[in-house]
């Protein structure tokens, strides 16, 4: 009775990480992030190439997880490593922005009240 016991214990647990999946598919979304990071020039930007890296750490964790039969893990890795590459490329695209953005207001001339040159004083 006692093996039985055992045999049934066994098999549940193997059941239970037989339900989950490999991860596969999050595992190629979070990579597809990874390059997408890549390509809008993540690793040039300090916040965003730390975001870059736990990404990749992320991934490679899945990857030994799901060696190693625990699939739920891997897949919470996955994902989080697809949130953080992403993440990496909302921090590129605004350090860019604010970058354009500085640019374009140090071509600007001052606007401490200064007039345009076609237009006249108003009278009072």
């Amino acid at each position: 009775m006692r093996i039985l016991g055992l045999s049934l214990t066994a098999a549940l647990a193997v059941a239970g990480c037989a339900s989950h999946p490999a991860p596969t598919e999050q595992i190629a979304s979070s990579l597809a992030a990874i390059r997408g990071a890549d390509e809008v020039g993540a690793r040039e930007v300090p916040e965003a190439a730390l975001l870059v890296k736990l990404a990749e750490e992320q991934i490679e964790a899945s990857k030994k997880h799901m060696g190693d039969g625990d699939n739920a893990r891997a897949a919470q890795l996955a994902d989080r490593g697809r949130q953080d590459a992403e993440l990496a490329i909302a921090v590129t695209r605004e350090a860019h922005a604010k970058k354009k953005l500085e640019s374009y207001q140090g071509a600007q001339p001052a606007s401490g009240g200064e007039q345009p040159m076609n237009s006249q004083p108003v009278a009072q």
